[in-house]
Formats: structure tokens, C-alpha cells, sequence
């Protein structure tokens, strides 16, 4: 074999190795929102900003109010059922993070609890999924570890939903405004009335005293 032929073959294999890594690139890139298992979760993990720091979670179109124990989707409220919302919560707390079966486990049913927990566990995940839409063979939210439980694969956020309230707070002056305004244009219309009517009163009464007047003198005339 000639040296061009040895060349040629090198190139080939460099040119192959150079896809492979643009392509590998490519798909970190793609999953980019979704943590990868064993990644860093830096200082927005749950460990060091726990849920409790505030009342909302939320992860793509979802959100979790921890004051009503309730989830839902782009505003429109999920039924959850009280265990397949505690496994929610559980997989919340550690993102990117093995959640074992066995932690499901304690966390879901009491030490002197007996039930076959294989398969409770199995059915509360299953209604997990089912509520998020996520399907098990290609998820996005909730991967399965094989023979050791479940990762949840993306990033929640925390919060108290402090600047919705303060967009409210900022539109509800104008609002009571624009309402005490109308209220007096309203009653600016009746007060002109009010006094119209008073004025005719008014007139009414001269006229009426006038007119008394002029017969009282009639009568004094007719009498003499």
C-alpha cells in the first residue's frame, strides 16, 4: 500500500471522528433545558434553594401552588391524587438526581404500612406520567432508571409569584380611577337636574306668591 492510500484512509477517519463529535455537540445542545444525569445543579439546586422557599414550583408549562397542594398546566387546574402528589414533590427536590424506589417508599408509605409496594409504586408513577403527558418511552420530564428508580430531568423554579402581585397592585389604581372618574361624570349629569328642578320650584313659588297677591288685593276691591 502507497503512502496516498495511507493518506486517503486518515483523512476518511478524521473526517468521521469530526461528525461524530458535531453530532454529539448538536444533541447536548438540543437537551440543553434538560439536565443531564450526574450534572453540577450549581446554586439553583433544591439543596441549597429548597422548595419551601417559596410557593410556587414551577417547570414548563406546569405549576405547583404548595399552599393548595395543587397542580396545573398553563392555568387550567390537574387532578393529583395525595401520594402521586408527594412523588411529585420527591422527584421536585432533586432534580437531575436518582430518586430510588426505596426513597418513594418512605416517603409515600409509613414503616408499618403493608402493601406490595413494587407495584403502588409503579401505578403512583404511571398517574404521574399520565398527568403530565410525559410517556415513559421517550420522557421528558420523568426518566426511568433501570433496577433503581427515577430522575426527574428537568429544572424547577421557586417562587412567590411576588411580581404578578405587583402588577396587580399597579393596575388596580388606574382601574379605581378610571372608575371613581366615571362615578362623577355620572353624578356631575343628575346635579344639573337637581338644580334645574330647584329653580323651577323656586319660580313656581314667586309666581305662586305673586299670583295670591294679586288676588288678595281683587278681593279687598270687590269688598269696599
Amino acid at each position: 500500500m502507497d503512502a496516498s492510500n495511507l493518506f486517503a484512509r486518515a483523512r476518511i477517519g478524521w473526517l468521521s471522528a469530526d461528525s461524530g463529535n458535531t453530532a454529539s455537540n448538536s444533541k447536548a445542545a438540543f437537551r440543553g433545558p434538560i439536565i443531564s444525569k450526574g450534572e453540577p445543579q450549581g446554586d439553583s439546586s433544591p439543596e441549597r434553594g429548597p422548595l419551601s422557599s417559596g410557593r410556587y414550583i414551577s417547570f414548563g408549562p406546569f405549576r405547583v401552588d404548595q399552599r393548595r397542594q395543587e397542580l396545573s398546566r398553563d392555568g387550567a387546574r390537574i387532578k393529583l391524587q395525595g401520594k402521586v402528589y408527594q412523588a411529585l414533590l420527591t422527584l421536585l427536590e432533586k432534580p437531575g438526581e436518582t430518586i430510588t424506589r426505596e426513597d418513594l417508599r418512605v416517603r409515600l408509605w409509613p414503616d408499618d404500612t403493608h402493601v406490595n409496594y413494587d407495584a403502588n409504586i409503579n401505578t403512583t408513577v404511571n398517574k404521574l406520567r399520565a398527568a403530565l403527558g410525559d410517556p415513559s418511552d421517550n420522557p421528558v420530564y420523568i426518566e426511568t432508571i433501570p433496577k433503581k428508580g427515577y430522575c426527574l430531568l428537568v429544572r424547577p423554579e421557586v417562587s412567590n409569584g411576588l411580581e404578578n402581585s405587583q402588577s396587580l397592585e399597579e393596575e388596580t389604581p388606574a382601574e379605581g380611577t378610571e372608575a371613581a372618574s366615571q362615578i362623577i361624570a355620572v353624578y356631575r349629569f343628575p346635579l344639573r337636574i337637581v338644580l334645574c328642578v330647584i329653580g323651577l320650584i323656586f319660580a313656581g313659588m314667586l309666581l305662586g306668591a305673586g299670583i295670591m297677591g294679586l288676588w288678595i288685593n281683587h278681593a279687598k276691591n270687590v269688598t269696599r
